[in-house]
């Protein structure tokens, strides 16, 4: 039996972002690259989130989750795709719109983008990202202890991935 992939397509890791983040098959859309890059972010592949973006978003200071990736202490827990905007297998650009949860000093937190990628000598690229307007920059609002859990146990939060 095949892992499942961390970007939770439901997919084994072998047949969904395995492929791209080992370099044998760029990502096939602006989606499968969204959820290649979480999967880097988890498994901290620095190399593919510099490759599949137009700036090297691991050089920026930035107070938001990008500048947090490299750091040790975070840990990316889950991935939800609201919305996609093209980004097809014929486009040359497509938006994903993403809630990313992370841990980091025990607490969880929920990032929300919309995400712009282009498509380059046929490869998907990020671009840039709008974070969510309703949500100050940066860290976003915590998990509190008796929201459902990010991990999709459904199971509280703090019986769940807030009591480790």
């Amino acid at each position: 039996m095949t892992a499942p992939c961390p970007c939770k397509s439901g997919l084994s890791f072998e047949d969904c972002c395995g492929p791209a983040l080992s370099g044998l098959t760029p990502a096939k859309t602006a989606l499968a690259l969204m959820r290649s890059r979480f999967t880097a972010y988890k498994t901290g592949n620095h190399a593919y989130l510099r490759q599949t973006a137009k700036r090297d978003p691991l050089a920026v200071l930035d107070p938001g989750y990008q500048g947090a990736a490299s750091k040790p202490d975070v840990e990316w827990v889950d991935l939800e795709i609201v919305e996609t905007v093209a980004g097809g297998g014929t486009d040359e650009t497509g938006i994903v719109s993403f809630t990313a949860h992370y841990r980091q000093n025990g607490q969880v937190f929920a990032l929300r983008e919309r995400s712009n990628f282009e498509r380059r000598n046929g490869a998907w690229i990020y671009t840039d990202g709008v974070i969510d307007p309703n949500t100050k920059p940066g860290w976003v609002r915590p998990i509190g202890r008796n929201d459902p859990c990010p991990c999709t146990s459904g199971r509280k939060f703090k019986k769940c991935c807030g009591a480790r």
